[in-house]
């Protein structure tokens, strides 16, 4: 028998909007996954590995700007959602985790498949919240019933993030024969309305008596989702002179206006003289550039941060003002109060950028193949209508070298680490026909090879692997680089192929190794198909480098002509 607190949370997760959940299979959570499965306004997938399931339905939810529901059993299932749960948390992705649970009376009593559930998640999410031991009181199903819809709506609400629902399940799990599921009309709902955070006219006041005396304004996008209104606010100010913005790939908001190249200069203080700003302006989450932020932090500059919240982040140690309010509304006003600005400032960031602009294609034309000329070969033929997942550790640092994108881009840089790239990619198919490419390096996509390992279609997905047998980045890191255990201990070398996987679940496979062969595999890689694609670039990591090397020095040596 389905017990009717159950059917009731299933009917006031549809009744909330949550239209998607995957399910990862156990027998205790069977009472939550045949109710999301028999509700029909309910999507389900089932994910077995828990982990990988819990970064698919991170991708959703990232996509669709709702929350994704998560279901899995009692015991270590809990803890596989884990590295997602934290990446939600810093990214601001809304998730409702449902673990199926022991009764209290049998937890630590040497039972099956029994943890300490309630509370596993701590800090890493919004809210934790316990559903009663057993349903025999009318109370019971009132607080079973409130505490979903707490938890749905603390899901949504600013700064949007993961809840976990624990539910402790006794049995049995499973309805008798020709037993049907019938689910309220009007199941227990309340909604929290949504609200502006408004700065007062007062507010406003101060922040423009204080602008007066700023001459060198510089406004850093942090990562976030494109957004052409606070674009095109941002590409007016900069057509006018009046701010440098600076935007790593994952901010989204690349333009020709824009400052996208700040990573082959700002390391180079001969060059870094007229760049110091007055002041900070940043809103979004986290930037990828070390370099920017190593910068910044060595500037006189105030820092204003733009959080609707009112939480401080002060990533460059310079933090004056948190602004509670939305980026669009401080944009608009600020586009009509600002003061002429130095125009040396916005001409030295400007310089720099179409200096290097200008040379970066000639010179990857020009070095030995590699990953870094190859990524930007083949995405110079990905459609414009598509999105970009790329894995952490060089895959997104060399996105970040080649400039604008106009394609979306998606990273797990809440925690930046290699773990649910493809899961999350994954996820993100689910959710469009629009193309996927998924750009990965070998250890980040051997690592979360189970991302594949599930029962439906993905047409729209295209893999760059990046495969140079090892964990290629602790070659540039001056620590690791110098040490003799490096190829063992920290590149960690293995000599495995995508070409065994692509097999297994029965995806397109082309591997290349030079340029004659990536042009020959471009040509219909992100045509239409049937199944995924994935192109591997086979590589040698002493030998991306020292390209890597022989490119900065390049741009550098230009620069400073």
């Amino acid at each position: 028998m389905i017990l009717s607190h159950i059917i009731e949370l299933v009917a006031i997760c549809a009744k909330k909007g949550i239209k998607n959940v995957i399910l990862s299979p156990g027998s205790r959570c069977a009472p939550l996954t045949l109710a999301f499965a028999r509700h029909p306004d309910i999507h389900t997938r089932t994910i077995s590995d828990e982990r990988s399931a819990a970064f698919i339905a991170l991708g959703m939810a990232q996509q669709l700007e709702e929350p994704v529901a998560l279901v899995c059993t009692s015991g270590s299932a809990a803890l596989n959602y884990f590295p997602a749960v934290a990446e939600a948390f810093f990214q601001q992705i809304p998730l409702l985790l449902i673990t199926a649970d022991r009764p209290n009376e049998w937890i630590d009593q040497y039972d099956g498949q029994t943890i300490f559930q309630e509370g596993v998640y701590g800090k890493h999410v919004k809210g934790s919240f316990q559903f009663p031991n057993s349903i025999g009181t009318e109370d019971d199903s009132w607080l079973a019933a409130r505490v979903s819809n707490e938890a749905i709506n603390l899901s949504k609400q600013y700064p949007c993030g993961p809840v976990h629902l624990n539910i402790p399940l006794k049995e049995p799990f499973y309805p008798t024969e020709g037993e049907s599921i019938h689910f309220p009309g009007k199941p227990r709902v309340f909604n929290q309305l949504s609200s502006k955070v408004l700065l007062s006219d007062e507010s406003f006041a101060k922040l423009k008596s204080r602008l007066g005396a700023v001459k060198r304004m510089l406004v850093i996008v942090g990562q976030q989702r494109p957004n052409p209104e606070i674009q095109n606010l941002l590409n007016s100010l900069s057509d006018t002179h009046q701010v440098v913005f600076v935007s790593d790939c994952i901010g989204n908001m690349q333009s020709d206006k824009s400052i996208t190249f700040h990573d082959h200069w700002l390391g180079i203080p001969q060059l870094n003289s007229n760049l110091a700003p007055d002041l900070i302006i940043s809103f979004g989450k986290s930037i990828i550039s070390k370099a920017l932020k190593l910068f910044l932090r060595s500037t006189k500059a105030s820092h204003w941060h733009i959080q609707e919240d009112g939480n401080a982040k002060d990533t460059f140690q310079r933090l004056t003002r948190i602004l509670p309010t939305h980026p669009m509304v401080f944009f608009k006003w600020l586009s009509g109060n600002l003061q002429p600005q130095n125009l040396e400032f916005y001409q030295a960031w400007h310089s720099l950028e179409l200096k290097v602009k200008n040379k970066l294609p000639m010179v990857l034309n020009q070095v030995d193949f590699g990953e870094y000329s190859a990524l930007h070969a083949a995405l110079q033929t990905s459609p414009k209508q598509a999105k970009i997942h790329v894995a952490n550790s060089m895959s997104v640092r060399y996105l970040n070298f080649l400039g604008a994108r106009e394609q979306e881009v998606c990273c797990n840089r809440g925690t930046s680490g290699i773990d649910g790239s493809s899961s999350t990619a994954v996820g993100c198919t689910f959710t469009t026909k629009e193309l996927v490419t998924l750009v990965t390096g070998d250890m980040a996509f051997f690592y979360d090879r189970n991302a594949f390992w599930h029962n439906y279609a993905m047409p729209n997905l295209r893999i760059i692997l990046l495969n140079n047998h090892a964990g290629g980045i602790f070659r540039i890191i001056k620590g690791p680089s110098e040490q003799p255990e490096l190829e063992e201990f920290f590149e960690t070398k293995q000599k495995l192929s995508a070409q065994h996987l692509a097999t297994e679940f029965g995806f397109f496979y082309t591997k290349v190794v030079n340029s004659e062969e990536l042009d020959a595999s471009l040509v219909d890689f992100y045509q239409e198909s049937l199944h995924p694609k994935i192109l591997e670039i086979e590589t040698e990591s002493e030998l991306n480098t020292s390209i890597l090397k022989a490119i900065k020095d390049q741009i550098s040596n230009s620069l400073m002509e």
